[in-house]
């Protein structure tokens, strides 16, 4: 495992400055760069956690702050949060983010991946979509864009990892994308974990389920390293 060292950084973005959470391996690279986008708590401490594993594993990523600064813990609060998001503005941002990171020198590759869990889910399969930044999305259990037929748009790899007993996305749901994934004759790779609720990834939530997230972070580990222009040291956890 590489040795890390972890900071926040601002960057342009909308005419103002969004900042986020960096996690990158010591030395000068270079490293594939992989955006880390939040659930709907907001930039907390289990998305800077993951931010600190990719970086471990040789990735240098960065988490954008989209609620700039509110962070919450309420089902409630955060709904209230997503409902009052700007997506338009957030897609800008994450398109910054990416931007900011072929920026640095240690960076390898011309495109950055995206990774994103619940509402940032959707988010980085709308990167795939929208920015021409990202070379590789990954989705965790989140939703499909509306309307579906964007896809049709989509311009780099994606991986999907999904619950089977999410009742907010349900496997229908999924069976939809990859249909239309298909359709389209887009590179993707879906995968539903038997029994595995909505969140399973979030170890610090009750919904957690330590074998499919592990086994859906050797996934996503291997396609980034497929993806990503540079390949990061074989560690993996």
């Amino acid at each position: 495992m590489a040795e890390i060292e972890t900071l926040t950084v601002q960057f342009p973005s909308n005419g103002h400055t969004t900042s986020g959470y960096l996690a990158k391996p010591q030395g000068d690279g270079p490293f594939p760069g992989v955006i880390v986008i939040q659930e709907w708590w907001g930039l907390d401490a289990h998305i800077k956690e993951v931010a600190e594993r990719f970086a471990r594993e040789g990735f240098v990523a960065l988490a954008p702050d989209l609620f700039h600064g509110k962070v919450t813990s309420e089902p409630d609060e955060a709904r209230k949060l997503v409902m009052g998001l700007d997506r338009e503005r957030a897609m800008r941002e994450l398109d910054a983010t990416a931007a900011y990171l072929q920026g640095q020198p240690y960076l390898a590759g011309t495109t950055v991946g995206a990774v994103g869990f619940c509402l940032g889910g959707g988010l980085s399969l709308m990167m795939g979509i929208r920015s021409q930044r990202c070379g590789a999305a990954v989705i965790f259990y989140g939703g499909n864009p509306s309307p579906l037929d964007q896809v049709q748009d989509l311009s780099c790899p994606v991986l999907g990892l999904y619950g089977e007993a999410d009742q907010g996305i349900p496997p229908a749901r999924v069976n939809e994308l990859e249909t239309t994934l298909h359709r389209y004759g887009k590179e993707h790779e879906l995968h539903i974990y038997p029994e595995a609720p909505h969140a399973f990834f979030n170890d610090q939530r009750a919904s957690y389920r330590p074998e499919a997230a592990a086994d859906a972070w050797r996934r996503t580990l291997r396609f980034f390293r497929a993806h990503l222009g540079a390949a990061a040291p074989a560690a993996v956890s």
